[in-house]
This record gives structure tokens, C-alpha cells and sequence, in this order.
């Protein structure tokens, strides 16, 4: 199947017209799919952005994703834009042996929850030459996602390229094999993260075998961080007793390799796992990453680190 959009295709404004419906374009099922033509697909987010009540509401009803891609195989889709999603502009779930190229991603700095490209449940997904500007992760990757490649992806503003956020809900599948490379992050809240809740309900997921290389940070905050205490809530949600436990998720082999740039933040390498399950196989090579403020050093900070190895240039100090 080809779709070839040559114009702008735009949502609806109003989200009656979506019918209680969680997506705007739904490919399902489908194996063999091309979807191009250099058109937009404008989700006119900014109608809708003030209702969505996720960013302080763990039990929120998402607005609808802009497209997703649900139970397909051998799909490409190149050379298109999405404009302005009201929720997540692509989200993959299920699927296998699916190309993202030459895309364009674009919503506000301040839309929330608009993630570029969300995946989970897949496998064989490459994210390649393409430029992400969102109000929310440039590239997330849920649970149950594994040989993901992540190459030349230009990501700013955002919150970074993220693994999870993982360990929220019980049963979760694991992640294994991500590789991000090549890409350059500006001005983002974060630039290679792995975030997982705190609690949950053993046995937890993995999260085994990623590499991060060859990678520019221009003034992004965290710049390399795993984050086993998150919970984005200020409500009593963060104050309950099943967030007061560590995280359950487990991480290790995860390599940082020949990151360089400015941070704008004075910690610049950040590893807080989890005191129930440390993080193991942890390697730095090759960090050179100075601080935005001249004449201040940058630091790095380790916590509950069980093993790991450093080597090469090492700018901050490892603290493995």
C-alpha cells in the first residue's frame, strides 16, 4: 500500500469529532507500507493543548496521536511532516521492520506531551535523518522494544531521546538492543536518558544492551543521565508509599561512547539507579562535555552503580 500526501492534511480542531478515538490516522494491520508525497499532517495541537491534563494528572485521558503505526510490517514512511500533533505525533506498538527517513517533526517548545516518535512493542525499528523539534521526548522507547537504531536525528527543543519511561505498570516486557548515533541535541531538557518510576511490583523489566555514541550536545541540560527515581508529579501521586520504593526495573550494558558538547547544566553526567537493582556493565569512553558558564568545571554523579568501566577522554571525572 502507498499513501502519498502532496498538500496539508489537517485534523479536526474539535475532539468531538475524534469520537472518543485515541489516534487521528491509524495504519493497523498492514504488511508492506509506504507512506510519503514531502505533504504535512497538520494535527492543529495548539487548539487543544490547554485540556490535556497529563502533565499533572497520572490518570488523564490522552488527547489523540497524530499517526500510528499499530500491528504493521516493512513500512517506511519519508519525506513528510508532522505539524503541531495534539498528543504524540508517531507512535509504533506492535510491529516489526519499520523505517522512519527524512522526516520532519515540529511542534512548540512549551506542547505538552507532543513526542516525536514514541515505540513500543517493536522490533527492527530505525529512526534515520531526521530532525525532531518538540515539546516532549524527540524519540521515546517503551517497553518491549528491541534492535532500535537511532541515526543522524537532529533533536531540539525537546526532552531528548529517552528509554522509557519504564517500571509504571506491572508486567512489562523488557528492553534489549538500542543503538543511537550520530545525532546532535540542542537546547534540550535532557540528552540521552533511560528514566524508570520508582516502585513497582518484582519481577521488573530489563534493560540491557544499548550504545549511545558519537553524539553533540549544544547547551542540553543532562546530558547524559539515567534517572531511576523519576515521577513528574508534584501532586500527592510522587508522595505515595509505592513511589517511595526503589525502582524494580534493572539496567545494564548500556555504553556512553564519544559524547561531546556543551552542558547547561554544571552535573553533566548523571547515573542514579536504582538501590534495589544497581546498574551493572556501565561504560564511559570518551566524554568531553565542558560547561555553558566559562571557567566552571562540570561534574558527574554515581549512585548505586554496581559495575562498570571508563576509559579515553573523560570530561567530568568518571565517578564509576
Amino acid at each position: 500500500m502507498q499513501v502519498r500526501v502532496a498538500g496539508d492534511l489537517r485534523a479536526p480542531d474539535d475532539l468531538a469529532a475524534f469520537r472518543g478515538s485515541h489516534d487521528w490516522i491509524n495504519f493497523a494491520s498492514i504488511d508492506g507500507l509506504l507512506v510519503t508525497g514531502g505533504g504535512t499532517f497538520d494535527g492543529r495541537g495548539a487548539s487543544s493543548w490547554h485540556l490535556n491534563q497529563c502533565p499533572t494528572n497520572p490518570n488523564c485521558k490522552p488527547l489523540p496521536v497524530s499517526i500510528k503505526l499499530g500491528r504493521v510490517r516493512n513500512v517506511t514512511v519519508t519525506g513528510v511532516t508532522s505539524l503541531d500533533s495534539k498528543f504524540f505525533h508517531v507512535i509504533i506498538i506492535g510491529s516489526q521492520d519499520v523505517s522512519i527517513h527524512g522526516v520532519t517533526i515540529r511542534a512548540p517548545r512549551d506542547s505538552p506531551n507532543t513526542d516525536g516518535v514514541h515505540i513500543q512493542g517493536s522490533s527492527n525499528v530505525r529512526i534515520t535523518d531526521t530532525a525532531i523539534a518538540t515539546g516532549d521526548d524527540c524519540i521515546s522507547v517503551g517497553p518491549g522494544s528491541a534492535d532500535i537504531t537511532v541515526s543522524g536525528v537532529s533533536c531540539g527543543p525537546g526532552h531528548g531521546i529517552s528509554v522509557g519511561s519504564l517500571g509504571r505498570h506491572p508486567g512489562e516486557e523488557d528492553v534489549r538492543g538500542l543503538r543511537v548515533s550520530n545525532c546532535t541535541l540542542a537546547g534540550t531538557a535532557n540528552g540521552v536518558r533511560i528514566k524508570t518510576w520508582r516502585g513497582g511490583l518484582r519481577p521488573g523489566s530489563v534493560v540491557s544492551g544499548l550504545v549511545f555514541e558519537d553524539i553533540v550536545m549544544r547547551k542540553v541540560r543532562n546530558p547524559i543521565i539515567i534517572d531511576q527515581e523519576y515521577c513528574p508529579y508534584s501532586s500527592s501521586s510522587c508522595r505515595h508509599e509505592s513511589a517511595q520504593r526503589p525502582s524494580v526495573v534493572k539496567i545494564s550494558d548500556v555504553k556512553f561512547k564519544n559524547i561531546r558538547g556543551v552542558s547547561a547544566t554544571q552535573v553533566a553526567v548523571k547515573l542514579s539507579c536504582s538501590g534495589a537493582s544497581p546498574c551493572h556493565g556501565l561504560e564511559l569512553r570518551d566524554i568531553d562535555l565542558t560547561y555553558v558558564k566559562r571557567g566552571v568545571a562540570t561534574e558527574s554523579r554515581c549512585e548505586n552503580v554496581a559495575s562498570g568501566i571508563a576509559g579515553g577522554m573523560l570530561v567530568p571525572p568518571s565517578c564509576i
